[in-house]
């Protein structure tokens, strides 16, 4: 296959989607030309500027940096169409009108490039009649490519192809939005609403109907329909606000105009209550009244009853509760079966119409199940798709179940299950084999684009052969040492593998017996695991020796603390730490330490110590304050470097967290040269590469922290000065000024003389006495013990 060049793409349309599809590309490096209308008055760009102004406001923020911005041309139709002619991919994404879309395609046909990519951002709509309005010549390189709602987070993307769309084509674009953005590809079929939303859509439209036949309250659906079934935190009807009250009601239009041969077409229909909103301007978060409205702080929830809105406070019975924490899938369907309560209704109901739709259009919808499930995961959040949830709790014992309601009309279709379904012998759709396809009545593998190799341990569905490559080479109960002698015998991984990825007195010794065994026997080290990374330090053990009064043994840990993330600098071949999510505290220290890092752009990498009264004491203070003599030194002034510590002082007496990898390389967690990834699914390919790569380099650490200019007592009274006046306006508390007094100090090299010269070991000795001295503080021993009771902060 012939490599696809993406130099420029132009979106054509700056709507919600359009603008945000553009942020997305312009996030992962590339040039966009972003086109709409030419406004009537003043700037004729105005449309497409004021959609980017927007993207700065938006929550959660399109942008993965607000410099990306840079990257994205404001154009419109009348005046700068030529440009069309430089892009490599042009995504159509204007309103979901058959009309609109086709008018556009004449009007750009005479200037796409030859060998450009043309594809439509559509919901729904027939991706095959959309290509007939190109000319003959282009339809060849049109196909519709369904970004999901917000682009840069979904991971979501369905490719759908038309009946004259080369196969190289979607082979190109495939492996393009698979590397390039990050996405998980289905290539859907052509019709409406394609996979995701046709499974989600109608999982939503069975929730609403059974929510009015068992007499539920809105508030108390969500609470049935979050994380305790698998679902995001949105649950049913907080998701319809977020998706938009008015885009929901389009795409179940679409179903209703479009599969009038459905079993199910009855109800296509959109609720009263949802017309009526929708009649009222209340779409949901994007108008700030939907299903639920803020009142104050007060969250409300409509009420059907009452025909007005009341607090929120659904929640589950304790029966269904009970039943929920069940962990054997089987049980826990069966007793949701036999339960009379109306919560336990209402879940075995929902689930058993769901698993018979899927069943039912599998074949009309996907080419096998595993495309159906891996859509419901990336599109809609679930933790499983129907048929893994289904297999997992007996699909014999579930097919029957459903039948027999089927029989009994208790479904909300009498259409039978299909016969693959029904077969005797059937255990369940996926295989180490494969996943069945209903079109084919086989079961189908796994693509085998060569950008699938990129990723070592892609995500499974269940059922799927399972990943028992690498070898352990050396392990305790904090980490893991271990190899892939099939992709690279020369590269250790260490692995944190404590519970929830804290960083106690295990890890830190594995750490350094870990990358010593490394330094014998290997060439690199990759430092990974699925996401989180890294969490911080084991703020339990801590409390407990802070209670014993065990501060010899609290210090000892701090100074083995560093001497771990001293390790990771200082080792004789090169470290790599692959990141996915949350690298914090001390995670965000090891990081900062090793010789090379492979971001995953979607990490969330900070110095949170300030949040629970500490300081960063695991090498993060030394760091900086090397880093800052390293920039004075690069002046006329190379003693000068409290300048260099203000940013870094704010961020850390604030605990921000960068909130992507790129802002991890802005505020200096991490280099402009490390290596941000779209895909996490590729760090540990990618992260081997760079180490393997450094390692033939003829890698050599670097030289140990001598002579570095620090800016002591004058930089501490600098920062002193800009806390006594936030102090005295109320904006912190008093043990706040103390803790980002210690930070000052540790940042400054401690309380002597400015410009005084110190060691790494200077430098280590004061932020592990500031972080001590903390510790033996009531105030901050209330903050850790107040974040370990509720996982929020305490501000005293």
């Amino acid at each position: 296959m012939s490599k696809f060049v993406v130099k420029h793409v132009a979106v054509l349309g700056a709507g919600v989607m359009g603008a945000q599809i553009a942020a997305h590309l312009a996030n992962a490096g590339v040039p966009v030309t972003l086109f709409d209308l030419a406004a009537k008055e003043g700037d004729r760009n105005g449309i497409v500027k004021k959609a980017l102004t927007g993207l700065k406001k938006l929550e959660p923020a399109p942008l993965a940096g607000v410099a990306r911005l840079a990257l994205i041309q404001p154009a419109n139709y009348d005046d700068h169409i030529e440009r069309l002619q430089g892009c490599d991919l042009i995504i159509e994404a204007i309103a979901e009108r058959m009309d609109w879309k086709t008018a556009l395609y004449e009007r750009i046909a005479p200037h796409v490039a030859p060998g450009a990519i043309i594809a439509s951002n559509t919901s729904g709509l027939s991706i095959d009649a959309l290509g007939h309005a190109l000319p003959e010549q282009l339809r060849h390189r049109f196909c519709g490519i369904h970004f999901f709602n917000p682009p840069r987070y979904m991971r979501l993307v369905e490719i759908i192809a038309t009946s004259h769309t080369e196969p190289r084509v979607l082979d190109q674009l495939e492996t393009w939005l698979t590397s390039t953005l990050g996405k998980g590809v289905i290539r859907a079929l052509d019709t409406p609403n394609f996979v995701a939303n046709r499974i989600g859509v109608f999982s939503i439209l069975a929730a609403m109907h059974h929510t009015a036949r068992l007499g539920l309250g809105f508030d108390e659906v969500d609470a049935l329909t979050g994380p305790k079934i698998g679902r995001p935190k949105s649950a049913t009807y907080r998701t319809a606000d977020v998706v938009g009250l008015d885009t929901l009601a389009h795409v179940i239009g679409t179903m209703d105009k479009n599969l009038a041969d459905d079993p199910w077409h009855r109800y296509f229909k959109q609720p009263e209550w949802l017309a009526a909103l929708i009649s009222k301007g209340a779409l949901g978060q994007k108008s700030g009244a939907g299903v639920y409205r803020k009142a104050g702080r007060e969250i409300q929830v409509l009420d059907l009853k009452a025909q007005d809105y009341r607090p929120s406070a659904g929640k589950l019975a304790d029966e269904v509760g009970a039943i929920l924490k069940e962990r054997d899938p089987a049980k826990r369907f069966a007793a949701l079966r036999a339960s009379s309560h109306p919560q336990a209704q209402f879940l075995w109901s929902l689930f058993r119409d769901i698993f018979h739709y899927s069943a039912a259009q599998l074949a009309n919808v996907a080419d096998n199940a595993r495309d159906l499930d891996l859509a419901m995961r990336w599109g809609f959040g679930w933790a499983q798709g129907p048929f893994e949830t289904w297999q997992a709790a007996g699909w014999q014992q579930i097919a029957q179940a459903v039948a027999e309601d089927i029989a009994a009309g208790r479904a909300m279709s009498d259409s039978p299950l299909p016969a693959w379904a029904l077969e005797p012998a059937r255990q369940g759709v996926h295989a180490p084999e494969g996943s069945y396809s209903a079109r084919s009545g086989k079961l189908h593998a796994r693509s085998a684009l060569p950008v699938y190799r990129r990723q070592i341990y892609p995500e499974r569905v269940f059922g799927e052969a399972p990943d028992n490559r690498g070898v352990t080479v050396w392990e305790n109960e904090g980490v893991r040492l271990w190899n892939l002698p099939d992709v690279d015998p020369g590269v250790a991984i260490l692995s944190v593998i404590s519970k929830n990825h804290t960083l106690g007195a295990e890890v830190l010794e594995g750490i350094l017996q870990a990358v010593a065994r490394a330094e014998r026997e290997f060439e690199g080290l990759v430092i990974w695991h699925p996401a989180p990374f890294a969490v911080g330090a084991n703020l339990q053990q801590v409390v407990e020796a802070c209670a014993a009064g065990q501060w010899d043994m609290l210090e000892a840990t701090v100074e083995k603390f560093q001497r771990a993330s001293q390790a990771f600098k200082y080792a004789q071949i090169p470290t790599v730490a692959a990141v996915q999510g949350m690298a914090l505290g001390g995670g965000c220290e090891f990081l900062m330490h090793a010789s090379h890092r492979v971001l995953a752009l979607e990490s969330y990498i900070g110095l949170v110590e300030a949040g629970v009264g500490l300081i960063p004491a695991g090498g993060g203070s030394k760091e900086f304050a090397g880093r800052a003599a390293a920039l004075a030194a690069k002046t006329a002034t190379p003693g000068e470097v409290f300048p260099f510590l203000q940013p870094i002082f704010q961020t850390i007496a604030t605990a921000q967290v960068a909130k992507s990898a790129r802002e991890a390389i802005e505020t200096g967690f991490a280099r402009e040269q490390d290596i941000v990834l779209f895909h996490p699914d590729e760090l540990l390919f990618v992260a081997i590469g760079q180490a393997r790569a450094a390692a033939q380099a003829g890698y050599v650490p670097p030289a140990r922290l001598q002579n570095v200019p620090v800016a002591g007592r004058n930089g501490i009274a600098n920062f002193e000065m800009m806390l006594v006046n936030m102090r005295e306006g109320g904006m912190i508390s008093a043990h706040d000024y103390r803790v980002a007094r210690s930070a000052a100090v540790a940042l400054c090299g401690g309380e002597i003389e400015t410009g005084t010269r110190v060691d790494e070991e200077w430098l280590l000795t004061v932020e592990r006495k500031e972080f001590v001295a903390l510790l033996r503080t009531p105030e901050t021993q209330a903050r850790i013990r107040h974040t370990l009771e509720t996982g929020k902060p305490l501000r005293n």
